[in-house]
């Protein structure tokens, strides 16, 4: 049986344009991918670009208790954060395998604030455990302080004096994670001031 020459041509045709058609899809997939690929990259570099950027001070008051001074310094770009949260890190201790003491709990051992220094409960809106402020907004080229104060041993702590617990910190620094947010972006960052030395007297 033959197939006349007009068929041959119009499946011959078909092929190639379904061939054609195949070869524009991928490529539409292609340029889709790098288009995604792209704005990911572009999108990345807009937030590294913006990575806020702190001047953090703890000046001490007397008594044990001190001011962190925090001043959002940049970038220009920035133009201001809608969010900051701060929080007091602990050290480095590993308390999985730490049993609570008679009357205590896993949350209050995780609660506690194992370093230096703590936020004071009560000030700009800080939880009872002294972790951190209540979240805040700032613009660049501004600031704004934070009452924080020496901590003292856990009370399931039996004879331990402030004076020996600060001294587990001596040279050792306080430590910070900040959270920072402006509209879908978020850094967080993580810092560590001076600890001052502790003088039992005052």
């Amino acid at each position: 049986m033959s197939i006349p020459w007009g068929d041959i041509a119009t499946l011959i045709t078909a092929g190639a344009s379904a061939v054609a058609a195949f070869g524009a899809w991928r490529a539409a997939g292609r340029s889709a991918r790098t288009a995604e690929a792209l704005t990911r990259i572009e999108g990345e570099r807009w937030k590294a670009d913006r990575t806020p950027q702190f001047d953090l001070e703890l000046v001490e008051t007397g008594s044990g208790q001190a001011l962190l001074q925090l001043h959002l310094t940049g970038p220009d770009s920035l133009e201001r954060l809608d969010s900051i949260t701060i929080k007091v890190g602990d050290d480095d201790r590993d308390l999985s395998g730490v049993t609570p003491a008679l009357g205590f709990t896993r949350a209050d051992l995780d609660n506690f604030v194992w370093g230096p220094f703590k936020f004071t409960h009560g000030a700009n809106g800080t939880d009872e455990h002294g972790r951190g402020p209540a979240p805040f907004p700032l613009a660049v080229g501004t600031g704004s302080r934070f009452a924080m104060q020496r901590t003292y041993p856990g009370p399931w702590m039996e004879g331990k004096t402030q004076g020996m617990w600060q001294g587990e910190y001596v040279g050792k620094p306080i430590r910070l994670v900040l959270t920072c947010r402006r509209g879908d972006m978020e850094w967080t960052l993580a810092r560590q001031l001076e600890n001052p030395l502790f003088d039992a007297g005052t």
